[in-house]
């Protein structure tokens, strides 16, 4: 299956697919840590993107409150859930302006013997 990937690099911040899918599994999950488990990633890296994301963007994406007695939580801020959309949005245009072009890099590609299970890498 050919899908387009989109990383947008800003000058000292980066926002792709990963950090995307993060922001969406925090706002199923209300954790960092449950998010980060879902993605099969430590809660400290999925702690550290957020941080990142955090200190990249002028307002904060997520929120959190310690754990304790009651436990903890996050949530996507307003911020947060505008960025998310916004970078949803800039792969579905950049998905129908390149669908043609794909199809036809696609139809240039040597066929796959049948029982290759190589990634091609």
């Amino acid at each position: 299956m050919t899908k387009l990937i989109l990383r947008i690099l800003f000058d000292d911040a980066m926002l792709g697919p990963g950090k995307a899918e993060l922001l969406e599994r925090i706002r199923e999950t209300g954790s960092i840590a449950a998010a980060g488990r879902q993605m099969q990633m430590s809660y400290k890296r999925a702690w550290m993107l957020v941080e990142e994301m955090n200190t990249a963007f002028r307002d904060p994406l997520v929120s959190s409150t310690r754990g304790g007695p009651g436990g903890g939580g996050a949530q996507l801020t307003d911020a947060g859930a505008e960025v998310l959309r916004l970078y949803h949005a800039i792969v579905e245009t950049a998905q129908r302006a390149t669908s043609d072009r794909i199809a036809t890099l696609e139809a240039m590609l040597r066929p796959v013997p049948a029982g290759d299970i190589s990634t091609g890498k």
